[in-house]
């Protein structure tokens, strides 16, 4: 099983029915997260709101988007990695404070939330959500500055931790990320409306065209009727390390991150994995859907022919209803079904991006084995995960992540595969044009981490 998704922010500027670009531009980011999703648009009445639990398709409808108008709007796909699963804690945040209204939407995750929330509430703030970045807008809403803009970089000074946010006020749309890019955050234009997406699969939807990432630690500003954009770096500067999980993983592969391809990193991974960890065999099968490319390129790499040995249900959705008597390996195999004709007496290399908790990897390797494979080889597209991310991404705590405590001969036994082959830390870095291990964030694979995460 691997990571869970984060959260995905989508803005746009100047651009009629903004909120139905903002909707197509979500559409595009749903991976990002299932949980909830919303949209805050601004015309010449103010800010309007529309957020709920469930996909984009559930949580607008074609009367919601005609009571959202305006030229601009941001939007959000979430998956909870603060404030739980709940709907409070559903984005775009919108409060009417001293600089009017003011929307937030945010992916990411503050190591000090929690310092910081209880500060404010000594100072009398009351807090309808568990949210951080409820706690970003508290501290901009109470910042000693004269303009938003000024309220916003003093808010973010007293951040730590990941955040590429979104601000939408009646004047301008903000875009800001933490002084180290731990989440990704890109600039498109359209017709001379500006785009602002977690991935650019989005401007390919919307029709708009890439320019360049937002970097570490700017601040840009959008305003909504006269006058240019405007870039700052209010931020203290440190050396960027955005996290690498999202080349391996998160993103669409379709998606250009940190400016990189993600389809030719993932087939890169393959490649040096396939000459890390050879193996004889008659057959490369992706773990779907985020093992396809890394498989593409084992098999490229070993010409072992690739296919599609296991198909994935695309139409489950987050919950399902379990059958009363029990099924072995439910959960798995509502999602994921092998082509018994295609495994059957075949040497098998499965490829899938990361091992978390190994529980489901082991359900895989079972299925692939009842399918008729004789012998089952795992590939893993990353170095093992031992540590837990601090920074936006959903994992277990430390002690549930099984390459944290069992050695790698206990792995290969407890997922019961014939061999299991990582990929190395310095062939990922050579993935990433990473030569000196400096560049992204490895720390759920190495423990070193940019920003100390919050004792306890």
């Amino acid at each position: 099983m691997p990571f869970r998704d984060e959260c995905g922010v989508f803005g746009i500027c100047h651009q009629v029915e903004a909120s139905r670009q903002t909707y197509l531009g979500l559409y595009a980011l749903q991976h990002r997260g299932q949980e909830a999703a919303g949209i805050c648009s601004a015309d010449e009445e103010g800010l309007h709101l529309h957020k709920a639990m469930g996909y984009v398709a559930d949580v607008f409808s074609e009367s919601v988007l005609d009571h959202l108008p305006g030229d601009a709007a941001i939007g959000h796909t979430r998956y909870s990695t603060t404030g739980g699963n709940v709907a409070s804690a559903a984005h775009p945040f919108l409060i009417h404070g001293r600089f009017g209204q003011v929307a937030l939407c945010h992916n990411g995750n503050l190591t000090n939330t929690e310092e910081l929330r209880a500060r404010l509430i000594a100072d009398g703030h009351t807090f309808t959500s568990p949210s951080d970045s409820e706690v970003l807008l508290a501290l901009i809403n109470r910042a000693q500055a004269d303009t938003l803009e000024g309220a916003v970089v003093a808010a973010l000074r007293e951040a730590k931790g990941a955040f590429s946010l979104l601000i939408l006020t009646e004047d301008a749309l903000i875009a800001a990320r933490d002084p180290h890019g731990f989440r990704p955050l890109a600039l498109g234009r359209m017709n001379g409306t500006t785009v602002v997406s977690s991935e650019t699969c989005a401007f390919d939807l919307v029709g708009a065209t890439y320019i360049r990432d937002v970097e570490a630690g700017e601040m840009i500003v959008i305003p909504r009727r006269e006058g240019e954009p405007s870039s700052h770096f209010p931020l203290p500067r440190v050396r960027p390390r955005p996290c690498v999980f999202e080349h391996i993983y998160f993103a669409r592969p379709d998606s250009l991150v940190y400016g990189q391809s993600v389809m030719v990193a993932r087939r890169e991974m393959g490649r040096r994995l396939a000459l890390r960890h050879p193996v004889e065999a008659d057959l490369i099968v992706p773990v779907p859907d985020s093992g396809v490319s890394a498989a593409l390129g084992y098999s490229e790499q070993s010409g072992i022919p690739f296919d599609f040995g296991i198909i994935r249900n695309h139409y489950v959705g987050r919950t399902f209803i379990e059958p009363k008597q029990t099924i072995r390996s439910f959960g798995v195999k509502v999602k994921l079904n092998p082509v018994r004709h295609l495994l059957a007496g075949k040497r098998v290399v499965l490829v899938d991006d990361s091992i978390v908790r190994g529980t489901t990897s082991k359900k895989i390797v079972q299925m692939v084995r009842e399918a008729g494979a004789s012998e089952v080889h795992m590939r893993i597209a990353c170095p093992p995960t031992t540590h837990s991310c601090f920074y936006g991404i959903d994992t277990p705590k430390r002690q549930q992540l099984i390459a944290s405590y069992m050695s790698h001969t206990e792995i290969t036994q407890f997922v019961e595969a014939d061999t299991l082959g990582y990929l190395d830390l310095k062939d990922l870095e050579g993935c990433m044009g990473d030569p000196d291990g400096q560049s992204f964030c490895y720390a759920c694979f190495t423990g070193e981490y940019p920003v100390p995460p919050a004792e306890g």
